[in-house]
């Protein structure tokens, strides 16, 4: 029997970046959905792609990270995955903000190549709060 690829649903409006993380998760065997807006994040979700995993960049345009969590939460869109925070912004207020929304774990893009993240991400599913933060 076939084991069931994981899914992916990465969000982040740097489309070289959103294509390297969509190549690497692929070829590291999940099942990945890429989205370059938010907006469009939330219609992939509502028409009934349910990720096992949420990478989410922070900034973005129009609906920044955070505003997009708070509402696939609220809108019951993420009922299962692991959120986890791909970004630059490593202010203290970000990460606390993260944890308060439940978030799995929280990467530094800047200090992490996209090998490190596909090997990280398993280090991060379901289990207590994590971040790169020394």
């Amino acid at each position: 029997m076939e084991e069931k690829k994981q899914k992916i649903l990465i969000v982040d409006d740097d489309q070289l970046l959103l294509n390297i993380y969509t190549q690497k998760f692929a070829k590291g065997g999940f099942e990945v959905a890429a989205s370059a807006k938010g907006e469009e994040a939330l219609e992939k979700l509502r028409g009934g792609f349910e990720p096992d995993i949420l990478l989410l960049d922070l900034v973005m345009p129009s609906l920044d990270g955070f505003d997009l969590l708070e509402k696939m939460k609220e809108e019951k869109l993420i009922k299962k995955a692991s959120v986890i925070m791909l970004t630059n912004q490593g202010q203290k207020s970000d990460i606390g903000r993260a944890k308060k929304l439940g978030v799995s774990g929280y990467i530094m893009k800047a200090n992490t190549t996209p090998s490190e993240v596909l090997s990280r991400i398993g280090e991060m599913r379901k289990g207590d709060f994590k971040d790169d933060k020394k």
